[in-house]
């Protein structure tokens, strides 16, 4: 699985779906992952060099273990841009929009200084995000990248 990598592409605000929303133990998996890729329009990123390759077109290996190698390799294939955007939820994909000071005041994980933030909010996870210390980390992470690429 890529969950990581599928992270870090909603982190980079692309819409992205894993095969960790399909039930568990489903013995057609791969031929569910083909059949959603074709009809969503979507590129199948996979570690299952013949899926990929069932796929055709639509289908790419992911050779690499490590997410920022795996991250690189997109980039290089020019499939995503290396900028950071709070527009999508990690976890389930969904779009945020603006939180609500209600919203903000009810997460007991949200910074008590809201001063200089700006907070996003998932109506589906009911998660708050914000542009905080875990943002900057993959912003830094990403921008070696950049860096590395240039």
């Amino acid at each position: 699985m890529l969950g990581t990598l599928t992270r870090y592409l909603r982190f980079l605000g692309y819409d992205c779906e894993s095969a960790d929303s399909l039930p568990p133990g489903n013995r057609g998996e791969d031929t569910l992952l083909l059949a959603w890729a074709e009809k969503e329009n979507r590129i199948l990123l996979t570690r299952d060099r013949e899926l990929a390759e069932r796929a055709h077109d639509r289908g790419i290996c992911i050779r690499e273990l490590d997410v920022m190698d795996q991250i690189r390799s997109l980039q290089e294939r020019g499939l995503i841009d290396l900028n950071v955007r709070l527009i999508r939820c990690s976890v389930c994909n969904m779009l945020l929009r603006n939180a609500t000071d209600e919203e903000i005041g009810k997460t007991r994980y949200a910074p008590s200084d809201t001063t200089g933030f700006s907070f996003f909010w998932c109506e589906r996870c009911r998660r708050l995000y914000w542009d905080g210390s875990h943002t900057e980390n993959i912003t830094s992470r990403i921008r070696s990248l950049n860096q590395r690429s240039e």
